[in-house]
């Protein structure tokens, strides 16, 4: 079995609505997302000949899921009022809302989705929330 790794980064704010400690105001993350791929084969023809998929395709592909989220305030749906909302992007901040509740878990979940849904044979899909805390996906 052949494992890929490709990383990306992205700066955001969230909070966790609900939750009781420090984490329920809003502050700010360096993520990191890992995606790992795998495959049994290699390409055998072309200019991809002994890849699993040419890296830069991986990177960029990664980079690019990683980039909505970059410089923004990611929230779930219905944990901000909706003149809080209306409020913010008038005054032209980026906010990202999502289904999920914004914790390190659910990122790894939604990374990994949406690289299967781009056409990889996604293995695991680790998020760091700080250099020392990560939540891995797989299935």
């Amino acid at each position: 079995m052949y494992t890929l790794k490709a990383e990306a980064s992205f700066d955001s704010a969230h909070f966790l609505s609900g939750y009781e400690g420090k984490c329920s105001n809003i502050h700010g993350h360096r993520w990191t997302v890992i995606a790992e791929i795998c495959s049994n084969t290699l390409e055998s023809d072309g200019q991809y000949r002994g890849m699993v998929v040419d890296f830069k395709q991986l990177k960029e592909d990664l980079k690019r899921l990683a980039e909505n989220y970059d410089h923004a305030l990611i929230f779930e749906i219905g944990s901000l009022k909706f003149n809080t909302v209306e409020a913010l992007s008038e005054e032209g901040f980026k906010l990202v809302p999502v289904k999920f509740r914004p914790t390190a878990e659910n990122f790894a979940k939604s990374f990994y989705e949406s690289m299967r849904i781009s056409g990889y044979n996604v293995k695991c899909v680790t998020v760091y929330e700080t250099t020392e805390n990560c939540a891995v996906y797989s299935e």
